[in-house]
C-alpha cells in the first residue's frame, strides 16, 4: 500500500514542540514532504535557529513517520532557510498564540 502525503501530515500532527503546545504541522514547521517508493523525506525547520530541542523534535518526526504502514525509511532534514515566521502558523495556532 502506497503511503500518501495526507497520511504523513496526519501522523505529524502527533508531534509537538515541547515548549509550545501546538503540533509541528500547525506551527508551520514542516516545509516539504516527498514520498518515493516507501521512503519519506521531510524538510522542516524550528521556530528559532539554534533551538535546543531540534534533535528531539526531528527524532519524534522520524519516529511517527516510521510507524506509518508502508514506510520503509524516513529521512528528516532540519533546514534554516527560509526562516520560520509566525505567518506560517495555521489559523487555529494563530488564535491560540494570540496572533489573530
Amino acid at each position: 500500500m502506497a503511503v500518501t502525503k495526507d497520511q504523513v501530515t496526519e501522523a505529524l500532527k502527533e508531534v509537538y514542540d515541547p515548549e509550545i503546545p501546538i503540533n509541528v504541522v500547525d506551527l508551520g514547521l514542516i516545509y516539504d514532504v516527498d514520498i518515493q517508493d516507501g521512503t519519506v523525506n521531510v524538510k522542516m525547520t524550528m521556530t528559532a535557529p539554534g533551538c535546543p530541542m531540534h534533535t528531539t523534535i526531528a527524532a519524534d518526526v522520524r519516529r511517527v513517520i516510521q510507524n506509518i504502514e508502508g514506510v520503509e525509511k524516513a529521512n528528516v532534514q532540519v533546514v534554516w532557510e527560509p526562516r520560520w515566521t509566525p505567518a506560517r502558523l495555521s489559523e487555529d495556532a494563530k488564535k491560540r498564540l494570540g496572533f489573530g
